[in-house]
C-alpha cells in the first residue's frame, strides 16, 4: 500500500508545474490576447458528455507552481520536473498569454495549455533526450526510482510528443507530453492515468490523449 502511494505521490510531483490554478467560472468580456485564446481554446461542447471540464485559471500575483510540493531529486539533475521547467523559462506572464483547463475520463486525467507564444521546441527535445534515462529520488536517503522518457511517433512531424515512465516495485506507470507550435502560439498538454468509475466515458492512453492534443493544435490552426 505505502509503495502504491508513493508511486501517486510521483506521478502528482510530475504534474505540479502544470496545475498551478483553480477551476473557475470565467466571466466578462475577453481582450487581445485574451480574446484570441478563447477563439482557439476548446470547450465543454467539444468532448463527449460525461466528461468533466474544467478551466483552470491562475491565481493573480503567484508564481507557476507556487504552493505545491517541489520537484523530485534526480540523476541527472532536474530531469523529473525538466520539460516544464523550458516552459517556464520562456514563459510570457500576464493576463491573455495562455489558457489551461482540463478534462477528466474513466482512465485519463488530461490537460491542455494554450499559449500565445511558441515553445522552444529544440530546448525540449534536447531536454528529453538528455534524460531519457534518469533515476529519481524522494529525498537524499531514498533509493533511485528509475524514469525514461520516450519519443513517441505522430501522424504530424512538427510535434513532440513523450511518455515518461516510472518503474517501481515491478510496475510501471506513465505520463505523457506533447509540444506544438502553431504560427505565433503553441499547445502543449500532460496526461496522466486516472481510473474514475464515475464518470461514463473511458479513455485509452495515450491514443485519447493525442486524439485530444491534434484537435486542439486543430482548432488553434483554424480559428
Amino acid at each position: 500500500m505505502i509503495r502504491r502511494y508513493a508511486g501517486a505521490c510521483m506521478l502528482t510531483v510530475l504534474m505540479v508545474t502544470v496545475f498551478t490554478g483553480c477551476a473557475n467560472t470565467i466571466t466578462g468580456t475577453a481582450t487581445w490576447p485574451g480574446a484570441k485564446l478563447e477563439k482557439v481554446v476548446l470547450t465543454a461542447a467539444d468532448f463527449p458528455p460525461g466528461v468533466q471540464y474544467d478551466r483552470i485559471i491562475e491565481q493573480p500575483g503567484q508564481p507557476d507552481g507556487a504552493g505545491g510540493p517541489p520537484a523530485m531529486l534526480s540523476m541527472p539533475e532536474g530531469c523529473t520536473e525538466g520539460l516544464t521547467r523550458v516552459i517556464a523559462q520562456s514563459a510570457e506572464h500576464g493576463a491573455g498569454s495562455a489558457a489551461t483547463y482540463s478534462v477528466a475520463y474513466d482512465g485519463a486525467r488530461i490537460v491542455m495549455t494554450v499559449l500565445t507564444w511558441p515553445l522552444d521546441l529544440d530546448r525540449l527535445a534536447a531536454t528529453a533526450s538528455r534524460c531519457e534515462h534518469f533515476q529519481a529520488f524522494f529525498d537524499t536517503s531514498s533509493a533511485g526510482i528509475p524514469m525514461t522518457t520516450t519519443k513517441l511517433q505522430t501522424p504530424r512531424a512538427d510535434v513532440l510528443v513523450y511518455q515518461q515512465t516510472m518503474s517501481l516495485s515491478g510496475q510501471e506507470r506513465s505520463v505523457f507530453f506533447s509540444f506544438e507550435n502553431i504560427d505565433k502560439m503553441a499547445v502543449f498538454g500532460i496526461a496522466f492515468p486516472t481510473e474514475n468509475p464515475a464518470i461514463a466515458v473511458k479513455a485509452s492512453l495515450p491514443q485519447t490523449f493525442l486524439d485530444i492534443a491534434g484537435k486542439q493544435a486543430d482548432h488553434a490552426r483554424s480559428a
